[in-house]
């Protein structure tokens, strides 16, 4: 992945500042309260949930399975409809390919399709330090865009805004990067709409050139598809001369019929509609003329940034279901109250908890607090479109992580105590060397340990050693 979050602190440090914000928590109960009680309304609305989301999984992991096939039936169709397809085994090359193809352009400026996978590879950085500015045209991305910030939430990135920041923001930067915000504006979301819809319009008549990312690919036909709210994405892909699609190649399905499966899941688990109000498709470019709708020249640019090795993890992979419908933040306590900063990366709550220390490894403390973010209460779960046992495969990278360097004095106390335990002599000397210096036993635990006793004591070690008692009581 990117270096774009690396350096931030560790989990518990960033979430122990985050739960300080009282302002931030109130944001984020509002918010994710009232996405969670929608999605259970619009879920609860279909009788046959439980079979889609198991014919979900089992599209995926049929895809996943024989990935390499659907990815080379995909370049096959969309090369044949006109696009060229370009592989990426990481973010620089990625952020390579992306920003040769612009400068081929020679164009200056691209308007951007919310996109997680360029939010990933650090891509705006890499246009910037081109030569070369990147518009992003989400309401939400908009916000963080002028703020200076970072994304905190999968579907919503502004999540921890109120309107009233949004309204500042809006006043004091939008002047900045174009057409100035209103004078007398309010945080009524009406006014602070149009506010983004006139800074955005004069961006998609002038540009040229449309970064975006995909919700889906069908190797079947070489189509890629594109779900939102706004109709700011249909502008991006329908009026540029130039499209250029960064997409992670687990986003594949394998044929058009499987669309149908998650058209009718992500709209109800991400924002709880019944379906999202745009829906575009494109197969390759256009063939009507420079008067045609969509682009004239295509560019899929197929992300790996360690998909492949988290392909390999038979356990790991799952996290290679998730479609981003941000369903598992909305339901997660940990997330609530720490936000989505607090997980340094494009990818927060739990399914980032997940994602991110497969792609980017265990190495670092920020990437190895990571699969500890969690309570492992299994409510994302039980909301997860796809069936992505989060739980599981944060207990397998609690084990990863675990068996690293940084544990070493963990590992030794273990076999330490494992050794005990398989000597009842030696166990029975230490039970009672340990009841006779009960007086001098701290109530806190030093150095590491400290944090497990920061919100409980100590167990209090009795007078005597229960086999000693069933002895002398006993006989």
């Amino acid at each position: 992945m990117s270096g774009t979050f690396l350096g931030l602190p560790a989990f518990p440090e960033a979430a122990a500042a985050a739960v300080q914000d009282q302002r931030l928590r109130a944001n984020l109960r509002h918010a994710t309260g009232t996405i969670r009680a929608k999605r259970a309304r619009a879920v609860a609305e279909l009788a046959d949930w439980a079979e889609l989301r198991a014919a979900a999984k089992a599209v995926k992991d049929r895809t996943l399975e024989r990935l390499d096939h659907y990815l080379v039936q995909l370049e096959q169709n969309v090369t044949a409809a006109g696009g060229q397809v370009h592989w990426a085994a990481d973010a620089e090359e990625a952020n390579r390919i992306v920003t040769g193809l612009v400068r081929a352009t020679d164009e200056r400026e691209v308007v951007k399709v919310k996109s997680m996978a360029t939010q990933e590879i650090g891509l705006n950085e890499a246009l910037a330090e081109a030569g070369i500015r990147a518009y992003e045209t989400d309401l939400a991305e908009l916000i963080v865009q002028l703020g200076n910030d970072r994304p905190s939430h999968i579907l919503v990135p502004a999540i921890h805004r109120n309107r009233g920041e949004i309204r500042d923001i809006f006043a004091d930067r939008m002047a900045e990067l174009g057409r100035p915000a209103p004078g007398g504006l309010t945080d009524e979301p009406a006014e602070l709409a149009e506010a983004a819809r006139l800074h955005l319009r004069e961006k998609f008549l002038r540009a040229k050139v449309a970064v975006s990312g995909a919700n889906f690919m069908i190797a079947e036909t070489g189509t890629l598809v594109v779900v939102e709210s706004e109709g700011n994405g249909r502008m991006c892909l329908t009026l540029p001369r130039t499209l250029i699609s960064v997409v992670g190649i687990e986003k594949v399905l394998p044929t058009w019929r499987d669309l149908e499966i998650f058209l009718q899941l992500l709209p109800r688990s991400a924002t709880a509609e019944r379906m999202n109000p745009y829906t575009s498709l494109w197969t390759g470019t256009h063939a009507d003329g420079p008067d045609g709708d969509g682009p004239e020249e295509f560019h899929l640019v197929l992300l790996d940034n360690g998909r492949t090795d988290v392909l390999a993890d038979r356990t790991g992979r799952q996290a290679l279901r998730c479609i981003r419908c941000s369903a598992c933040l909305n339901v997660c306590p940990v997330y609530e109250r720490a936000g989505g900063h607090a997980y340094g990366s494009v990818y927060p709550g739990p399914i980032g908890a997940i994602l991110t220390p497969q792609l980017r490894g265990t190495e670092t403390p920020l990437d190895a607090s990571l699969p500890y973010a969690s309570s492992l209460c299994g409510a994302c779960y039980e909301v997860c479109p796809v069936a992505i046992d989060i739980p599981e495969v944060l207990v397998h990278l609690r084990e990863r992580v675990a068996d690293g360097p940084r544990h070493r004095l963990g590992r030794a106390a273990a076999a330490a105590a494992t050794y005990v335990l398989d000597h009842p002599g030696l166990l029975r000397a230490a039970e009672r060397a340990a009841a006779r210096t009960r007086r001098l036993h701290p109530r806190r635990l030093p150095g590491p340990g400290r944090a497990w006793t920061d919100t409980r004591e100590l167990p209090t070690v009795p007078p005597e050693p229960f086999r000693d008692w069933w002895r002398r009581n006993r006989g």
